[in-house]
């Protein structure tokens, strides 16, 4: 009876072990749940966010898929203590095994399964754990959990036939979800951190590796004391295995838990406004006219042509991957390395937000503060004002959303009339408020807006990039896609025309007020807001340097307004709606501030424009270089030409409009520039270069109707040009940047800009002119 029992006892051991072969052999050949195919095991399909470089290695932001924002890092830039940390807590034989620790297996049956401890520890092994996250959807209950083990088990052992444990830790740490969006572990040091991986010390990455039992309880931010705890069982835990003494242990458990947690998210963070550009600027698809509204015409033509000239411009859709397949901005984990530094990007966020945030906001507000028109111009009615206002709340999402569900035009307006709680921008931060949304579109409407950008003329190299106050809240762009009237900064494109034309900085005209005609015979007077030297003879240079209207429109007369016009498309401007008019010479055209800047590159470059360079190279997730990126140029205006407006625009600075550059900033750089002023202050501009670096500013209101009233506060050398001198003193200052005051602009010793000037029988010529064109 009992040798029965016995043979009994083996028959049905061997029955069961021929029945677990014959599971697991089932499951190997997929006949049983799914275990990827070799390929698929090979080529995990882990989503990568793609970064964003800075110029000088800063991570200045990434592009992911909403819980996907995953960044590669390879093992060599893991920290040890990473390593040990996640070693001794989850694994500790992971050298040993072969993707099963059996030891660690049948611990967890008899401590867990049979005895009931809940806290015994698991069997499962590192690669057992990364099994699951990337092939085991999740069990809805313990039965269902008791079926994936085999199928994880499988997997596990073939990812250790075609890993090396180095990389099987490495995917495990890049493939971790450690929350507040922060998946993988190169996210997770930047986010609760602010470090790279291999920059985390000891304590910081137990505290992540404590994250892995269970992210959500072990929440840092959240649950401080209780991460704590976790976090010295893991340093306790990398005690017994031999990686850190007893000293070390108790002294850095001794420490409080300290983050310096800085989420991540597109909206926030350095150069947000050029992020948003650059992603839309590669992500473009090829344009189809169809797509675009019959006001739209003009993007269709800078889309074609950006299509068809910039390969920067729907790089995804114009490339494509091994597999044939287009690269994807937010899965296939691109390195963008732009051209942008990382700290002159900071120089002028900062400068942005000194001048107006702290200055010229506060001026604005006081100007508007209890007129019934604000935060439009008192030359409005209120009446006016009203009809603007009714346009857009037609204009907005919520009266769309409501419009399609059927409300009423009075259902609307009263709940455009009904107050709310809600938060509200400010330069103080964030702020809760209750007022109705209608008031809420008056208010966003007094924050003043602004767009920077700073290049290097010779290479194109986007050094700075500022759209907006904050991109949280002021989403358009007027670094690179708004347009506003340029106002007096177009005179060096007139001036640059003129010294085409044989014109010199010496040239000497009248400084009188004039009336001309236009091609049809309709008589035009320009307005000046000086009158200093009136009735005098002056110079084209002084003209210039002191941005008078009469003087530009007196060039204007003796110049074609269609030369012009195609002069300005030569220096890089788009915009085909500039009208080839005797006002032109004013500046009423419309131009966007990255536009401007590399137009201004020709000054600085002896007549040769640059483009705007904003990417030198991208590379995949494993370092090899997909594309490299190279500015593009060409001759606008001779050498000599820009030899003499450089003689001009220097002279803007030294003694014209510009000459607070000097006074009120000191700064005492080799430099051109050139300050612009639209009617009733609607638009201020600055202009400024140096032998390295073009930059501009414009500043105004999200409308033409909202300004300053006065002309002190309004003009370009109040509002636009102070942003360009701070930012200019921070460069300068930052000795490790390379920029420097003491560099000047290569002008040939025996250059005369006076060569050309006007014989003495042109010179009565024009005077015969002036009789014509002067009334």
């Amino acid at each position: 009876m009992r040798k029965t029992f016995i043979y009994v006892l083996w028959a049905l051991l061997l029955l069961s072990m021929a029945g677990v072969a014959a599971v697991f052999t089932a499951i190997a050949k997929g006949k049983i749940g799914y275990v990827p195919p070799v390929e698929e095991l090979e080529n995990p399909n882990l989503k990568f966010a793609t970064q964003i470089i800075s110029d000088d290695g800063q991570l200045l932001g990434t592009w992911s898929l909403s819980k996907e924002n995953r960044v590669y890092v390879g093992y060599e830039d893991l920290s040890p203590h990473l390593v040990h940390a996640l070693v001794a807590t989850e694994d500790v034989r992971f050298s040993e095994h072969s993707g099963i620790d059996a030891r660690a297996f049948m611990r967890a049956v008899v401590k867990r399964g049979i005895l009931m401890q809940k806290h015994a520890g698991g069997g499962s092994t590192i690669t057992q754990q990364l099994a699951k996250q990337f092939y085991s959807p999740t069990a809805d209950n313990v039965m269902e959990r008791l079926l994936q083990k085999p199928i994880e088990w499988v997997i596990a052992v073939k990812l250790e036939r075609y890993y090396t444990k180095e990389e099987i830790l490495t995917m495990y740490l890049n493939k971790f979800d450690f929350l507040n969006n922060a998946v993988g572990i190169k996210t997770a040091a930047k986010t609760y951190f602010s470090k790279d991986p291999k920059n985390l010390s000891i304590e910081e990455a137990a505290t992540l590796i404590g994250m892995c039992k269970n992210p959500s309880l072990y929440n840092p931010r959240r649950f401080n004391e209780r991460s704590r705890g976790r976090r010295n069982t893991v340093l306790d835990q990398m005690r017994k295995a031999g990686f850190l003494t007893q000293a070390e242990c108790d002294s850095l458990q001794a420490l409080p838990l300290v983050l310096k947690f800085q989420p991540v998210d597109h909206k926030d963070g350095l150069a947000t406004y050029f992020r948003e550009y650059l992603r839309t600027r590669m992500s473009a698809r090829k344009p189809n006219r169809k797509s675009y509204r019959g006001w739209q015409m003009q993007k269709y033509y800078e889309d074609s042509l950006a299509w068809e000239t910039d390969p920067l411009y729907g790089w995804c859709a114009k490339n494509k991957k091994k597999d044939g397949t287009n690269y994807n901005l937010y899965t296939d984990g691109l390195k963008i390395y732009t051209t942008i530094n990382s700290r002159m990007q900071k120089y002028a966020e900062e400068a942005v937000y000194q001048h107006i945030a702290q200055y010229l906001q506060p001026r604005f507000f006081k100007e508007k503060k209890g007129r019934k028109t604000a935060p439009y111009t008192s030359e409005l009615t209120p009446e006016e004002v009203q009809t603007i206002l009714n346009r857009s709340v037609h204009q907005s999402d919520r009266y769309r959303t409501m419009k399609e569900a059927g409300c009423s035009e009075s259902e609307i307006m009263k709940a455009f009339n009904t107050p709310h709680e809600m938060s509200v921008f400010s330069w103080a931060g964030e702020k809760d408020t209750i007022m109705t949304p209608l008031d809420s579109i008056k208010y966003y409407k007094h924050f003043l807006r602004t767009g920077f950008m700073s290049m290097d003329p010779v290479t194109g190299y986007v050094k700075a990039y500022v759209g907006g106050p904050n991109y949280n809240y002021f989403q358009y762009d007027m670094a690179m896609v708004g347009r506003r009237q340029i106002g007096s900064t177009i005179k060096p494109f007139l001036y640059s025309l003129a010294m085409e034309n044989g014109f010199s900085p010496c040239d000497e005209v009248r400084n009188v007020e004039g009336t001309y005609f236009d091609e049809n015979g309709i008589p035009w007077s320009p307005r000046n807001s000086s009158k200093s030297h009136y009735g005098e003879i002056v110079t084209l240079k002084w003209g210039l340097a002191n941005s008078n209207n009469w003087i530009s429109a007196y060039l204007m007369s003796k110049l074609n307004p269609y030369a012009l016009v195609r002069l300005i498309h030569s220096f890089g401007v788009l915009n085909k709606d500039i009208q080839p008019t005797i006002s032109l010479c004013l500046g009423p055209c419309e131009i966007s501030v990255g536009e401007m800047v590399s137009a201004y590159t020709v000054f600085a470059n002896r007549g040769i424009r640059t483009a705007p360079l904003f990417v030198s190279r991208i590379e995949d997730n494993e370092g090899n270089v997909l594309a490299t990126f190279t500015p593009q140029v060409e001759e606008v205006i001779s050498e000599t030409s820009a030899y003499k407006m450089l003689v001009m625009l220097r002279a803007v600075i030294n003694e014209g409009t510009g000459n607070r550059v000097r006074r009120l900033y000191g700064i005492k750089a080799d430099m051109g520039g050139k300050t612009g002023t639209t009617n009733r202050n609607s638009d201020g501009w600055f202009m400024g270069f140096t032998p390295t670096l073009v930059s501009g500013c414009w500043v105004g209101g999200e409308e033409r109707d909202i300004h300053f009233d006065r002309m002190s506060d309004g003009q370009g050398a109040a509002i636009a040009l102070p942003i360009w001198g701070l930012y200019m003193q921070k460069v300068f200052a930052d000795k490790t940047l390379g920029y420097s005051e003491q560099d000047v602009f290569e002008i040939p010793e025996d250059f005369d800009p006076c060569k050309d000037k006007l014989t003495e029988i042109e010179e009565e010529n024009s005077s015969k002119l002036d009789d014509i064109f002067f009334q």
